[in-house]
């Protein structure tokens, strides 16, 4: 049966726009990512899968506000932000933004260390080898060359489902506990709520997703095909969280296996769901290492530049944006020369940076419900009520958990 013109249209022009939603949700199971899901399923088993519908809906309520602010404006999120809150306002959500994308920038290049070093490489030739080709990548790519490289990574993280299903969990047990909420008023269960929602949800990706949007010449007829990839890209998202902890808790929680990294993980794999299932998470690892080694410096590069009114943009060559490439070689050096440096306590980098990922997401997650229902910004695409009720709720649950997280570390 031929697919009716009108509908193979839609599919093609959804195909080219498709990108930014996809690449920036997926870029959120980075190295730190993946250890905390591991973590979360090591420790806690299927205790924390209710979560992920939840996260998911956030998730796209945030990133699609992003690409709607971005496409209504032509303007990334900085730049937003200098122009309505001023400058004061915008340096605190740079070095916000930088000192979380720093370490997590240091926690992929771990990431690249550890799942090389699985298949007998040495991180002293792994990681200056991945330096050089994300240099090579960033700063000789074009905007559709680099993007369309970052999809098919993005497809890669299906061996995390492979690996899961080799585990062979009892699928009974796991939908059950997907559909019941459970909560406990303990310090490391709230410590690992907050991690697992603030590693989904960040501070960077509303940076990065809006200025590739803009970067990426998405007009406001095309609309509703970034609002489905961003959509889309939410959902997948979640369901790789899903299988990262189905994997961690039917093998390592099973057996009581402590685990400190996701590398550690794919090493305990082997003994309960194969050498393949093994090798496979190993593989996600590297690859999400390396793609999200490649995003976040960008994301810090587009926000600094918008906010100090320099030449941004991939398809531009160094001459034309020597700021924009100079802060992404930065950036992606010094994440590569920590990993380097020995006796480096590589594990707390990586926790600390999906922690603070999450304590800082109400900061900058008012600033961005500000602007959008500011409507000499928007005009008339400021937000619905239940985008809103949403977007506040959000805001609003990850300070709740950030209060009950420091009363029960104090008392």
């Amino acid at each position: 049966m031929r697919m009716p013109y009108r509908h193979k249209r839609r599919l093609l022009v959804f195909l080219s726009i498709m990108g930014p939603g996809i690449i920036t949700a997926s870029v959120d199971q980075d190295a730190g990512g993946i250890t905390t899901y591991t973590l979360a399923g090591a420790r806690y088993g299927y205790a924390l899968l209710w979560s992920i519908p939840f996260i998911v809906i956030a998730l796209a309520v945030v990133q699609e506000m992003n690409a709607r602010m971005g496409i209504v404006t032509g303007k990334g999120l900085a730049d937003l932000i200098r122009d309505r809150l001023g400058v004061r306002v915008t340096l605190s959500a740079l070095l916000v933004l930088a000192l979380a994308n720093l370490a997590n920038t240091v926690a992929n290049f771990a990431g690249i260390a550890a799942s090389m070093e699985i298949y007998g490489i040495s991180r002293y030739l792994a990681v200056p080898a991945a330096f050089l080709l994300l240099s090579w990548v960033v700063v000789k790519g074009t905007y559709r060359f680099v993007e369309r490289l970052f999809l098919v990574s993005s497809a890669l993280y299906l061996v995390y489902a492979i690996s899961a299903f080799l585990a062979e969990p009892p699928w009974a047990e796991v939908l059950k506990a997907a559909v019941r909420p459970t909560f406990q008023m303990e310090q490391g269960y709230l410590i690992m709520l907050i991690t697992v929602i603030g590693t989904t949800i960040t501070p960077w990706m509303q940076f990065y997703l809006q200025s590739s949007v803009v970067d990426k010449g998405i007009r406001l007829k095309e609309y509703r095909y970034a609002r489905w990839d961003a959509y889309l890209g939410s959902v997948i998202s979640g369901v790789m969280v899903f299988f990262i902890i189905v994997a961690c808790a039917a093998t390592l929680h099973t057996h009581g296996v402590r685990v400190e990294t996701a590398a550690d993980a794919a090493r305990a794999l082997e003994p309960f769901a194969g050498r393949y299932a093994s090798l496979f998470f190993a593989l996600g690892l590297l690859n999400a290492s390396i793609f999200s080694a490649a995003v976040l410096p960008l994301s810090t590069a587009y926000a600094a530049c918008e906010a100090l009114g320099w030449q941004t943009g991939v398809d531009r060559r160094p001459r034309e944006a020597p700021g924009f490439f100079a802060i992404y070689l930065v950036m992606i050096g010094m994440g590569a020369a920590t990993i380097l440096w020995p006796g480096l306590p590589l594990i707390p980098i990586m926790f600390f940076s999906q922690t603070l990922n999450g304590i800082l997401l109400p900061f900058i997650l008012v600033i961005v419900l500000q602007l959008i229902n500011d409507r000499e910004v928007m005009g008339q695409a400021v937000n619905s009520p239940l985008v809103n009720l949403i977007g506040w709720g959000t805001a609003f649950l990850m300070s709740a958990l950030t209060i009950l997280l420091l009363i029960t570390s104090i008392f």
